[in-house]
């Protein structure tokens, strides 16, 4: 079982990504560097962590979407690999075309950082198969621009086809519907704005993002 966590300039939340990863699949993930144009033929899970890739200049996530190694990243989403984009990395995920809707600057213009609730809508997917449907669960997030919008066409396809993954339990950052994470059509590709890295052991005060990882993996399993 093969992983990598790709690093922009700006990233800084993908040596936690690593931790999350390699504590769930029992090996170090690749650390892939975004001016590489390559992933492992047999890469199984991709994470594409928080952090402001180049600095959030133009458009949170914009000028990231397009460095060389998103290319390889979409390629390996098509074969069927997992791929989680985190805070930043579902920005970039979305200017990058692999989920659709954008993330906006949060309703109020202001910086959130704390806990908040969250409820599993889809417990069907590798991503969120350890929780139940409906469960509340909490995650930290850290985002300016996390406030997710689509056309309400968009939001209604998202809804009838099962794509939206979480949703915050209270208002948060203006996200239409208070959308928190979005899967993609086939269902290996989730975006999501809260951390479940940060959540994985109990020195850091909570677990609730363990069983994603953990899920991811049963999931990997399931189709080796």
């Amino acid at each position: 079982m093969k992983s990598a966590v790709i690093v922009f300039p700006g990233s800084n939340c993908d040596r936690d990504l690593a931790v999350a990863f390699e504590a769930a699949t029992g090996a170090k993930p690749v650390m892939v560097w975004h001016r590489d144009t390559e992933l492992p033929d047999d890469i199984d899970l991709i994470g594409v962590p928080g952090g402001f890739s180049y600095g959030d200049y133009l458009r949170s996530g914009a000028m990231a979407a397009r460095s060389p190694v998103m290319q390889a990243v979409a390629q390996a989403a098509d074969r069927g690999a997992f791929v989680l984009g985190i805070c930043n990395g579902f920005q970039v995920l979305t200017e990058s075309g692999l989920l659709p809707g954008a993330l906006l600057r949060n309703a109020g213009g202001h910086f959130v950082c704390r806990d908040v609730a969250l409820t599993v809508e889809n417990a069907q997917s590798a991503f969120t198969s350890r929780y139940e449907a409906g469960e509340r669960i909490s995650y930290p997030v850290a985002h300016h621009d996390g406030n997710y919008f689509a056309d309400e066409a968009t939001l209604d396809r998202l809804e009838g086809e099962g794509r939206v993954a979480l949703r915050y339990a209270e208002a948060v950052n203006g996200s239409a519907r208070n959308i928190a994470g979005i899967l993609n059509d086939k269902g290996n590709v989730l975006g999501m704005m809260p951390h479940p890295e940060r959540v994985i052991e109990p020195a850091h005060g909570a677990t609730d993002g363990k069983r994603l990882f953990e899920g991811l993996v049963e999931g990997l399993m399931a189709r080796a």
